[in-house]
């Protein structure tokens, strides 16, 4: 069976752009982003608020490479980058004073150091 990969044109740019940056800063953090995000999506990453709450800090800068979902209470600011979230799990993360935003917008600040992956 000759293997696909993601048919979803939003998702196959933003693997490319994760690539692209992969190879110009020679980062296994951008190479990994892009093979989660290329894997089945019946095997992608589903992350809940819960997990997020358990396993972050004020301010922290996150990274899913999948999709959010509400299950869970936060009670602290977070940045949530996720390729996809659920319209429940973006208004807890926003009643929480967090941001929740896309992986391309991450891109642009291309410093992976501060940055966790959740899932």
């Amino acid at each position: 069976m000759k293997r696909t990969g993601p048919t979803n044109d939003e998702l196959k740019a933003l693997i490319i752009e994760l690539r692209k940056l992969a190879a110009a800063k020679d980062s296994s953090f951008w190479k990994r982003i892009a093979d989660d995000l290329e894997r089945p999506s019946r095997i992608r990453r589903l992350v809940n608020i819960h997990g997020i709450q358990r396993n972050t800090q004020d301010n922290d800068v996150i990274i899913v490479p999948g999709k959010v979902l509400s299950d869970g209470e936060l009670d602290h600011k977070v940045t949530v980058a996720a390729f996809k979230f659920s319209k429940s799990a973006e208004d807890k993360i926003k009643n929480a004073g967090g941001k929740p935003i896309s992986i391309f917008d991450v891109l642009k600040e291309k410093d992976a150091k501060k940055i966790k992956i959740i899932g």
